[in-house]
């Protein structure tokens, strides 16, 4: 059973950067895809990011494209999201997932899900 844990989120503002990071308990991380979701009060769960099992491949959500970046480290089970320009709208929880299955961008099916993290963007 892969076990997810998120971390680093908080209240930045507007234009700020902050990383959140996902750590897994279980040697077979490296084999699996990592997607990281997010989901506003009011608003469904979206894919956000994900990356590979290999880290080879990476997809990103047009609203985020050319501002977060998702980056894997195997040896330490590993996903990290770095997210710059941050905007009001990209408030709210951020969760980890993960699958055996690629491509990663198929965000509907993701086995393993973390607890989230909140990220809040306020001035």
């Amino acid at each position: 059973q892969l076990q997810l844990v998120e971390s680093g989120g908080g209240l930045v503002q507007p234009g700020g950067s902050l990383r959140v990071t996902c750590t897994a308990s279980a040697f077979t991380f490296d084999y699996h895809a990592i997607g990281w979701f997010r989901q506003a009060p009011g608003k469904e769960r979206e894919g956000v990011s994900c990356i590979s099992a290999s880290g080879g491949r990476t997809n990103y959500a047009d609203s985020v494209n050319g501002r977060f970046a998702i980056s894997r480290d195997n040896a330490k089970n590993t996903v990290y999201l770095q997210m710059n320009s941050l905007k009001p709208e990209d408030t709210a929880i951020y969760f980890c997932a993960a699958k055996k299955s690629e491509p990663c961008e198929n965000y509907r099916w993701y086995d393993y899900w973390g607890q989230g993290t909140q990220v809040t963007v306020s001035s």
